[in-house]
C-alpha cells in the first residue's frame, strides 16, 4: 500500500483529477483495502518488474442501501506509466472482477482536467456519458467539472431476480 499511497499523492498534489487536497496516509489505504474486501469489492494493482505501477478499485457509489449494486471505479497509474495499456488492463480486470459479484452498474466520475485519456479509456470499455456536473470542484485555483459515465455489468438492471439481498 506504500506504492499506492505514493502514486495517489502525486495526483493529489499536482493535478485536479482527484478532488482530494490532502494525501491519505498509508494506514488509510490499508483501511480502504480492508473495507472493500469486507464488501467483496476488488482492489487491484498492476506490477512491472516487481514495481507497483498502477492500481484500480471499485467502491460503493453511495452509502444508501438501494445503491448496493452500484460502484464507482478509480484507476491511477504511476507518473510516467501512462499510454502503455496499463489503464486498460486494470479497467478490464476490474470490470471482470465486479461482474462476478453483486455489482450491476459501474460509474466513472471523471474530472474535466483538459485531458481526454480517461474518457477515451472508459468509452473503449463500453461506458457511456450520462451527465456532467458543472463547477462542482475547486482545486489549484480553478473550478472543475466532472463527467459521469456508466456501464452495466452482468444481466440487465431490469432483471432483479438475484438482487433482493
Amino acid at each position: 500500500m506504500n506504492a499506492v499511497a505514493e502514486i495517489f499523492t502525486h495526483y493529489v498534489c499536482h493535478t485536479v483529477i482527484t478532488f482530494e487536497e490532502t494525501p491519505p496516509p498509508v494506514a488509510a489505504w490499508r483501511q480502504r483495502l480492508d473495507d472493500l474486501a469486507a464488501q467483496n469489492l476488488p482492489f487491484l494493482v498492476a506490477e512491472l518488474s516487481g514495481d507497483v505501477v498502477g492500481y484500480a478499485y471499485a467502491a460503493p457509489w453511495r452509502p444508501k442501501p438501494a445503491y448496493r449494486h452500484t460502484v464507482e471505479n478509480s484507476i491511477y497509474l504511476a507518473p510516467g506509466r501512462t499510454g502503455r495499456g496499463l489503464g486498460g488492463a486494470l479497467l478490464d480486470a476490474l470490470l471482470d472482477a465486479c461482474a462476478r459479484t453483486h455489482v450491476r452498474q459501474m460509474i466513472a466520475v471523471i474530472a474535466d482536467a483538459d485531458t481526454d485519456a480517461s474518457v477515451a479509456l472508459h468509452r473503449r470499455y463500453g461506458f457511456t456519458d450520462v451527465g456532467r456536473l458543472a463547477t462542482v470542484g475547486y482545486k489549484h485555483d480553478r473550478w472543475i467539472d466532472t463527467l459521469l459515465m456508466q456501464r452495466t455489468l452482468g444481466r440487465p438492471a431490469t432483471d432483479a431476480t438475484d438482487l433482493r439481498h
